[in-house]
């Protein structure tokens, strides 16, 4: 059985990712706040370069962060499940293969396709039509229909420690946002190579709504490891009480009834 990454780690990768995301957004913000100044005045060439170059350098962070946030949760979720059902004395129903697989697979496929696609793009220098990129994402976004495995990993975990009802609202919560967050992403990757100036400021927005929904699905992951975290895989669900026989008067018994330091009756 593989050791689960310290809880401490995974808060801490929590946090960091969290932080990445929210600057990432914050920095686009500050350029979009650039493109709108530089409608009526001239941007200095230094400060227009510098800019594009902080908002690649957030956006380059924000993925690495997500990335690690992805690997290390996964590995959290091989070992909690694998002690989970070692607990209850069951074998493991998936493989460790299909865990990996069916948790950063399709995702992973789906961004890389939309950046393969904006890439093209930004190489023929050619900003796509309304049209495309709606085709775009939708076949970007096929390979999210298998994120369902994901979902289905959860939810078996939370039904093996008997705690699913208390968990379900956060589970899904946590699922539809990370699925709305991964679609968001996948156009503005998509949106990524306009030439236009109202194109590139669309797309800005984009990225900073990516950002924001991405942050927010993090924070409502880390819900669920909270959720999982608060009941140990050694701890029961419920708390029993062993009363010794000795604390229980016995059914002959009875209060004394002579007074201190009297004799016993007869």
């Amino acid at each position: 059985m593989r050791q689960a990454p310290p809880a401490a780690r995974v808060r801490t990768t929590f946090l960091i990712t969290a932080v990445a995301l929210g600057a990432a957004a914050l920095v686009h913000l500050l350029r979009y706040l650039l493109l709108i100044f530089n409608r009526n005045t001239l941007l200095n060439w230094l400060v227009a370069d510098a800019a594009a170059l902080l908002s690649v350098l957030a956006s380059l962070a924000a993925i690495a962060a997500v990335m690690t946030c992805a690997v290390t949760l996964t590995r959290w979720l091989v070992a909690r499940r694998s002690a989970a059902f070692a607990h209850w004395g069951r074998s493991e129903t998936r493989s460790r293969s299909a865990l990996w697989l069916g948790t950063l697979a399709p995702p992973s496929a789906a961004m890389a396709l939309a950046i393969t696609f904006a890439v093209t793009m930004a190489l023929t220098g050619r900003s796509a039509s309304w049209a495309l990129m709606a085709a775009c994402v939708a076949f970007c976004c096929l390979p999210l229909l298998a994120s369902v495995w994901a979902l289905v990993y959860v939810v078996e975990l939370a039904k093996t420690e008997d705690h699913y009802a208390k968990l379900r609202v956060a589970i899904w919560e946590w699922w539809l946002l990370w699925l709305v967050s991964t679609v968001t992403s996948v156009f503005a990757s998509v949106t990524s190579g306009a030439q236009d100036s109202q194109g590139i400021a669309n797309n800005t927005v984009a990225i900073i709504v990516a950002n924001l929904l991405a942050m927010v699905a993090v924070l409502a992951t880390a819900r669920v490891f909270e959720g999982f975290e608060a009941k140990p895989v050694a701890r029961p669900a419920h708390r029993w009480v062993v009363v010794s026989d000795d604390e229980h008067d016995s059914p002959g018994s009875a209060a004394a009834v002579e007074l201190t330091g009297a004799e016993p009756a007869a």
